[in-house]
């Protein structure tokens, strides 16, 4: 209970001031002239200025607030190596104790952690605004906080926007080291089949001399060099594929290493094609060579170069050159100078007839060896002796024909290896394709058969040889499915199917691993043309790891997924030694760049708000106080405002001067004042 004396004036206080100054000299003025009787008229003036005043006593009934201590605990990545966390735990336990003993404050804990998928770095300040939301800064008395000093958000006011002091208590060592790799100015892309150029540095303060780091890319080992310390090194990266080309670097650990969680890094470098290259060499013409043709053509991707050869160059039939050919076929140019710039050659329907020499047959068998794609698809000339089977090629092609064609509609079928075939695995409409009309008998083919034609005779058939790979299409009437023929079929998705397969991209491969990470679940993909579960061996960033079972959902593909909380780089690898790489956030976590405890950004915020630092490991816990507003921190101990805030809960006012005593005072002065005069 406070009681305080207060005015309700009934009038304004200029007003009430200028009476006051008015009575005053009125009162100055009776007593010079009027002697003794001036004395009862101040008594009524000052009567009067009383009751215009209204002086009362308030009494309140107040309830006090206790005040608010907030302990901001640093739970992110890097507080969790070596002894921090045992050591936050036990000073965490030890405040709530000291707490408990100081009367009227009361103690509030915000814990902060690594967000999945989310690299903002440490971030204290914007939780401890978000846990004193509802606290006015009136009720405040410090912030204390738990961490290693490795925080991302310090506000340019270094924390004067909090009202009260801001302590710190770090949870490492003073002195310690660590290597670490950190990357430099990367591209966000690069050409497939072209470099990039990757920058990174090995930390390592103190130290001196080289340091052995091992590169990867997309889980598979590239390189071993040596690098220099504490400076800038490069690296020639190659892009192999499109999409993510993921590119892991691993430090060899130093003299004083904290976790070696640090002494890896990664970035992913998406690859993008240039205009893919595509030879088209299209032989006697035929309804489908349009089909080839608008196919490639629609792709704005794809640089074609299209030639159709009408006639073998020694018939002579008399007809003059200006009708014959608009172009010389460059025969040389193509199949000797320019053939390794091609990503794909396509022969439709191509029958020998002296253009090509035996040489250039080998050319080509050569290109699809050292990694080439070659699609072949033929009609009746490949059944007929002395054709492309029966060149430098045949080396190369997984099918050899019988000589013999079936001539009678039927309907393509997808195989059961087909159905597990990443060209052929979901096709639009299976099973409801319209026919087509003739396709070519082979004997027992090579490599795998996706699909088939009557009497499960081989239609499509995909092979690989040497680095390369080719692809056959037995049958010269797929453009029926183009036209819509008995409902037609999904043709443009399965050329472009087998275009990209030939050209290996990453989607498209019948062994593979993959994994992603989208809404903090972890899910893997193995593809495989062997049915049955699997296993994958699953490696977190922290480097633990934990097995995975993969459903295998029929189509080629088994699934498995599990929560993926942690920042960073998660690792997968099967029984078959596929690996994959997904990150979570940052491959390389802004948590995990530096793991030595510093006060270098929290000092000044210390300073700023008459806050202290010390160091948990050599000063323990420092000693709490109470204090007044002003410096409130010192060696060994830290003080928490004493604000006394309070709440009212009950007002009383008594009136000073009661009306009949403000009266009967009036009275008196006058009747003083007449007798006194009545006596002259």
């Amino acid at each position: 209970m406070t009681s305080t004396l207060a005015f309700a004036p009934l009038i304004s206080w200029p007003a009430l001031a200028g009476l006051s100054a008015l009575a005053l000299a009125v009162g100055a003025l009776g007593l010079i002239r009027g002697g003794a009787a001036g004395w009862p008229r101040l008594l009524v003036l000052a009567v009067v200025l009383a009751a215009l005043a209204n002086p009362r006593l308030i009494t309140e009934n107040r309830t006090p607030l206790p005040d608010i201590a907030l302990v901001v605990v640093d739970q992110t990545l890097s507080q969790a190596i070596g002894d921090r966390v045992a050591r936050t735990e036990a000073a965490l336990a030890e405040l709530r104790t000291r707490f408990g003993r100081l009367a009227n404050l009361e103690m509030r804990v915000e814990r902060v952690t690594s967000l999945p998928g989310q690299d903002e770095g440490t971030r204290l300040f914007a939780a401890a605004e978000r846990a004193l939301a509802d606290v006015p800064r009136r009720r405040l008395a410090g912030v204390v906080m738990v961490t290693d000093g490795r925080v991302h958000d310090v506000p340019a006011d270094l924390g004067r926007s909090l009202g009260a002091p801001v302590h710190v208590l770090l949870t490492g060592a003073p002195g310690e080291r660590d290597r670490r790799l950190a990357a430099g100015q990367n591209p966000g892309f690069g050409l497939v089949g072209r470099s990039a150029t990757f920058g990174f540095t090995v930390e390592d303060p103190g130290a001196t001399g080289e340091a052995l780091v091992a590169v990867r890319i997309d889980g598979q080992p590239h390189a071993v060099m040596n690098v220099p310390l504490n400076r800038p090194a490069t690296l020639e990266v190659p892009i192999r594929h499109a999409g993510p080309n993921v590119v892991e670097l691993e430090v060899a650990p130093g003299a004083s290493e904290l976790s070696l969680l640090n002494n890896r890094t990664a970035i992913a470098i998406s690859g993008v094609r240039d205009r893919l290259k595509v030879l088209l060499i299209s032989g006697e013409p035929h309804a489908g060579e349009r089909t080839w043709r608008n196919l490639l053509r629609a792709d704005p991707a794809v640089d074609l170069v299209h030639f159709t050869i009408l006639r073998p160059p020694e018939k002579d039939d008399r007809t003059p050159i200006r009708e014959l050919s608009l172009i010389t076929f460059p025969v040389r140019e193509l199949f000797e100078d320019k053939l390794s710039d091609f990503d794909l050659v396509i022969f439709d329907r191509y029958r020998r007839r002296g253009v090509l020499s035996a040489g250039y047959y080998r050319n080509l068998a050569d290109y699809v060896r050292r990694g080439g794609a070659l699609l072949v698809a033929v009609g009746p000339e490949f059944a007929e002796a002395g054709g492309i089977a029966d060149s430098a090629l045949a080396g190369v092609l997984p099918a050899k024909p019988t000589g013999a064609q079936l001539a009678r509609a039927f309907r393509p079928a997808v195989t059961e290896i087909g159905r597990r075939h990443p060209v052929t695995a979901g096709l639009a409409g299976a099973g409801n394709w319209g026919s087509w009309m003739r396709q070519i008998e082979v004997g027992s083919p090579d490599g795998v058969t996706v699909m088939t034609g009557p009497e499960d005779r081989p239609l499509v058939v995909l092979d690989r040889v040497g680095e390369g790979r080719v692809a056959m299409v037995l049958s010269d009437t797929i453009w029926l499915w183009a036209r819509g023929w008995e409902g037609g079929g999904p043709h443009g998705e399965l050329l472009r199917r087998l275009a990209h397969w030939l050209m290996k991209e990453p989607d498209l491969e019948e062994r593979s691993l993959k994994a992603e990470i989208a809404a903090g679940r972890l899910t893997v993909t193995r593809r495989s043309l062997e049915p049955g579960a699997a296993t994958a061996t699953v490696t977190r960033p922290d480097g633990g790891g934990q097995t995975l079972a993969l459903e295998d959902q029929g189509d080629g593909s088994a699934v498995g997924r599990l929560p993926a909380g942690e920042t960073g780089l998660w690792r997968v690898a099967d029984e078959a030694g596929l690996t994959a790489i997904a990150a979570a956030g940052s491959p390389a976590p802004i948590e995990l760049a530096e793991l030595t405890a510093s006060p270098d950004r929290l000092a000044p915020v210390a300073a700023a708000t008459h806050g202290g630092l010390s160091w948990l490991a050599r000063d323990g816990v420092p000693e709490l106080r109470r204090v007044g507003a002003g410096m409130a921190g010192g060696r060994g101990w830290i003080g928490l405002v004493e604000r006394g805030d309070h709440v009212v809960e009950g007002l009383r006012e008594i009136p000073l001067l009661p009306a009949l005593a403000l009266l009967l005072l009036g009275l008196g002065g006058l009747v003083t004042a007449w007798r006194i005069e009545g006596r002259r």
